[in-house]
């Protein structure tokens, strides 16, 4: 059974620096991708990572940072300068196909979520 399980969210001020984490089980992926979600908003694409490299969403490129585990089955999002903006609900998913990694559509596997609060 395919688990992917994220943690380290949390509460921070604007400006600040969170580290999340996915641990995933059950299988090897093609590709693994944080998304993000707001109270009212569409699900959001934010980074994703696969042997062909790293995509980031326009909005946080050069703040966040994916990074990946292969021994561990793990990916990380390293966010920096965190912005108000940047409040969400942070999703992992996961791929086992090798197709396009920044639609939600190409996701088989997801997390539960990890709240992000930014405060200004």
């Amino acid at each position: 059974q395919v688990q992917l399980a994220e943690s380290g969210g949390g509460l921070v001020q604007a400006g600040g620096s969170l580290r999340l984490s996915c641990a995933a089980s059950g299988r090897a992926f093609s590709a693994m991708a944080w998304f993000r979600q707001a109270p009212g908003k569409e699900r959001e694409f934010v980074a994703a990572i696969r042997w062909s490299g790293r995509y980031y969403a326009d909005s946080v490129k050069g703040r966040f940072t994916i990074s990946r585990d292969t021994a561990k089955n793990a990916a990380y999002l390293q966010m920096n300068s965190l912005k108000p903006g940047d409040t969400a609900v942070y999703l992992c998913a996961a791929t086992q196909y090798d197709s396009g990694v920044t639609s939600a559509h190409d996701y088989q596997y997801w997390g539960q979520g990890t709240q992000v609060t930014v405060s200004s």
